[in-house]
């Protein structure tokens, strides 16, 4: 399998973008670690590697999904951030993601069981700013690739997670054999390069196109935000249907449904009504519904992230900081996804 690129083509054009935000534009900033599994200082070993996440974060979905699909859960350890940051009261400042699994969930009344302790650095630190800290850096994001050998992350740019996880998924303890196990990034040119345009239109008009309409306050940059998501939707609704093929490059699950799944997965019970794409659910697009609702089967992708986790994430951060509790029509979330024929009876 190919190494992974050093340069994916899906980070955000960073031109202006101090006076971008100043005028109400969302702008993503660019990942600072950007080492790879493969390298001299970093072998691909089994047991190894360990990844910090949070499952409402879609860049993180990414990485998990690609964890679950590989057959990498014994082989890449992980920790799970509770799916709110601190607030304002916390003695380390407001809006950081912290490993908390006692922290009680405003929208169960409990503990989430999926968040963790941090396990990784043998510190048990709290926050994911410290793992940072601890290298001299003041980001604070995730996903995070670490080395639990040297102490040090290795990468935080989820576009080069999860081709290094694919290129290098035997090697660093897959329980999948080689025959049976997706390749996410296959060695031939031609689709490579259908995956390459994907992946940069995905990211751009729907992944980040997302977080631009909900996040951004000028209203001329939310419209272009809202019309290209629901442009490339069509767009996509017409691939799919073209030809009646199961994935978005032909038969084989493959790196471009990867990166699109995290933000369909989210959008009728989430980006729907939290980042005002409110044109349409993916159950009105029959081939994207019945498309989601095969990602969602495949073995491993139900696990990699959770709905809980997503409403309590995105509405928790919100004025009022009340989660929604729908949609219940035609029926509850995730369980949707188990029913492709919902689509025919809309």
């Amino acid at each position: 399998m190919p190494e992974p690129t050093a340069d994916l083509s899906t980070e955000e054009n960073q031109a202006d973008a101090a006076d971008r935000r100043k005028q109400g534009e969302f702008v993503r900033g660019v990942s600072g670690f950007r080492s790879a599994i493969g390298d001299a200082d970093f072998p691909a070993e089994p047991g190894r590697y360990h990844l910090f996440v949070a499952l409402n974060c879609p860049w993180c979905h990414r990485v998990t999904l690609t964890r679950n699909v590989l057959g990498l859960q014994s082989g890449v350890s992980m920790d799970v951030a509770f799916p709110g940051r601190t607030e304002k009261d916390d003695p380390a400042g407001e809006n950081l993601w912290e490993f908390n699994p006692e922290r009680v969930a405003s929208l169960t009344g409990g503990p989430l069981p999926e968040c963790t302790d941090e396990t990784a650095t043998g510190e048990g630190l709290r926050l994911v700013k410290q793992i940072y800290a601890a290298e001299g850096s003041d980001e604070r994001s995730v996903p995070v690739l670490y080395d639990k050998k040297q102490k040090r992350i290795v990468n935080n740019e989820s576009a080069e997670i999860i081709r290094m996880l694919n290129a290098h998924a035997a090697a660093l303890g897959s329980t999948i054999a080689q025959e049976t196990r997706p390749d996410l990034y296959p060695d031939d040119a031609d689709l490579q390069a259908q995956i390459d345009v994907l992946n940069e239109t995905i990211y751009t008009r729907i992944n980040n196109g997302a977080y631009k309409a909900g996040f951004s306050s000028d209203q001329n940059v939310y419209a272009a935000a809202y019309e290209g998501y629901f442009a490339l939707l069509a767009e996509l609704e017409d691939r799919l249907g073209a030809d009646g093929r199961p994935f978005l490059t032909g038969d084989s699950f493959t790196e471009a449904d990867l990166r699109l799944f995290p933000t369909l997965y989210r959008h009728d019970p989430v980006y729907f009504v939290r980042m005002k794409l409110n044109g349409a659910r993916i159950l009105d697009y029959p081939n994207l519904w019945r498309w989601l609702c095969r990602v969602h089967a495949l073995p491993g992708v139900a696990g990699s992230s959770s709905l809980i986790h997503c409403r309590q994430g995105y509405f928790g951060r919100s004025w009022n900081n009340v989660v929604p509790l729908g949609p219940f029509r035609p029926m509850p979330y995730p369980q949707a996804y188990a029913h492709p024929e919902l689509a025919e009876r809309q």
